[in-house]
């Protein structure tokens, strides 16, 4: 499936006075698009876009105005403030100041997944307050300023996570979910561990992962969490942790080939999850086992 690109958004990042700071572009993320930049005041009108728009206000606070005529609402937003315009809906919109802002384009897949396939109709919300929608916003913008092949199952739970916040909270009426299952079975569990092992060098997305267990990436993700007390991404990179510590063990190839096999993007990678997760690094758990021997 293709990444979702410039081509799928409202247009506003197009404008002239839009200056970007960074993107998602090219690293291949298929149900979202993340872009952060600085946008001047502006007023224009937007064509229906086949992704749902979340925008996150980093600085304000700045009055934004929304709607034509009689429908026109204003509200002076603050720093931490959501804008969210849903698919397939014209926008008329006025940014009454210069402001900061990260962009999130979901497309409608990924909505619907989050609530069991069944179609979503989000709400048109202007400077909504939502802690948790907005710390999963800074955190895929932080994934891509600090962007490593290794964290796509991460930004997959991201995307997961987001859209189900927004399914949670910004649909009018919200549709009762369908009764799921509270774990997966020992076969799916296996199925899964089995494709971790298999793959474990490798950028793992979790419909991958979803689809060695027959669920939805929704689904499984809850599903998941549920039998094994983690999530997906978290549960990799223990497993990855776990290998790399064996090879350096019990191997003697350089600790870049280590990390690189193990699915981590450098050596500087492993070292850091290393020292995060056991207190120690590569070159220091090497040396412990020769002085051991």
């Amino acid at each position: 499936m293709p990444e979702l690109g410039l081509a799928d958004t409202l247009g506003i990042l197009s404008q002239p006075d839009i200056q970007p700071r960074s993107t998602s572009s090219g690293l291949g993320w298929t149900h979202l698009y993340v872009s952060s930049q600085r946008e001047r005041a502006y007023q224009a009108e937007f064509a229906p876009a086949p992704t749902h728009l979340i925008v996150l206000h980093l600085g304000g606070p700045v009055t934004v105005r929304r709607g034509r005529g009689s429908g026109t609402r204003s509200r002076r937003i603050p720093p931490g403030g959501l804008f969210l315009q849903p698919a397939d809906r014209e926008l008329s919109v006025e940014l009454a100041g210069d402001l900061d802002t990260v962009h999130a384009y979901l497309s409608d897949h990924a909505l619907r997944e989050a609530n069991e396939g069944r179609p979503v109709e989000l709400a048109e919300e202007l400077g909504v307050s939502d802690p948790l929608a907005e710390q999963l916003m800074r955190e895929l913008d932080s994934a891509v300023h600090r962007w490593e092949p290794s964290a796509r199952t991460y930004v997959d739970q991201l995307t997961g996570m987001l859209a189900a916040q927004l399914v949670r909270r910004h649909v009018p009426r919200p549709a009762t979910p369908a009764p799921s299952r509270s774990g997966l079975s020992d076969r799916q569990l296996t199925a899964v561990r089995d494709l971790m092992h298999d793959r474990i060098a490798e950028p793992l997305p979790i419909a991958d992962l979803a689809s060695a267990a027959s669920l939805s990436p929704s689904q499984f993700t809850r599903q998941f969490r549920a039998s094994t007390g983690h999530s997906p991404h978290q549960y990799l990179l223990s497993l990855r942790l776990e290998r790399a510590s064996q090879l350096l063990r019990t191997g003697s190839a350089p600790i870049w080939q280590v990390a690189v096999d193990c699915g981590f993007s450098h050596q500087e990678h492993l070292t850091r999850v290393m020292r995060s997760r056991l207190g120690t690094t590569p070159a220091a758990m090497r040396r412990a086992e020769s002085r051991r021997q």
